[in-house]
């Protein structure tokens, strides 16, 4: 149990770094995952105390509806195609800034955007760091149920191996908010992580995938139970 509150403390640690650097009138991207829940809790404190007023984009229906909760006024991308900051978790980060996400399944809507914002930060524990990309953790591949088949062997031409994400509440494949499966994709080893990030968005039938190559990134901090570690891109 104290492994779980060293974790749960790290996250909290993490989020609140991040917290600090919203100032008031921003609009900003919204990942998901349970350290960003952490955050938008915390930024709902900080909205309260402080009477600011901060837009939020949110990247799944889970950051949604807790954003509403905390007092973040929603808007979309049609209102504001630049946003100022984007907040978001990982399940690794590798020693480039690398990414892998999509534990949650809203890698599409996550990378659009964290894309569009002018400074992109990234929250995690320090359990989700890795020597290199895919140690832990399979890509994720949102993928157009019509070309589940086709998009496959594609990618074990690429040298993964390819497992469709099955839910837990209910019978059948994962249903991502768009309304696609996902793919969950191990590969032995990830070599070139921009090359096989656009590898995979060049099959015909594949929406995106979990890869965020370096060049997104901007700022990751890395909560531990006692502190916060800050990598910045060079």
């Amino acid at each position: 149990m104290a492994g779980f509150d060293e974790r749960e403390s790290a996250k909290v640690n993490a989020a609140e770094a991040a917290v600090k650097l919203v100032k008031d009138g921003q609009v900003l991207g919204i990942g998901s995952g349970s350290t960003v829940e952490h955050f938008i809790r915390l930024l709902g404190e900080r909205i309260r105390k402080e009477e600011l007023e901060v837009y939020g984009v949110p990247s799944s229906f889970q950051s949604y509806f807790l954003a509403l909760d905390s007092g973040i006024r929603i808007v979309g991308l049609d209102e504001f195609d630049v946003l100022d900051l984007a907040v978001d978790g990982a399940d690794e980060v590798d020693s480039d800034l690398n990414l892998i996400k999509g534990g949650g399944g809203a890698f599409t809507r996550e990378k659009i955007v964290d894309s569009a914002a002018k400074e992109f930060v990234v929250i995690v524990d320090w359990s989700k760091k890795v020597n290199r990309l895919g140690e832990k953790f399979p890509v994720p591949v949102e993928v157009l149920p019509f070309a589940y088949g086709y998009v496959c062997r594609r990618l074990r031409k690429l040298g993964g191996e390819p497992i469709l994400r099955k839910a837990k509440l209910k019978l059948g494949p994962v249903i991502s908010d768009n309304g696609n499966f996902i793919v969950d994709v191990k590969f032995s080893r990830i070599k070139d992580v921009k090359n096989l990030e656009r590898d995979i968005n060049n099959i015909p039938g594949v929406v995106d995938n979990g890869i965020f190559p370096s060049s997104l990134v901007d700022i990751v901090f890395v909560g531990y139970s006692d502190r916060v570690e800050i990598l910045k891109r060079e």
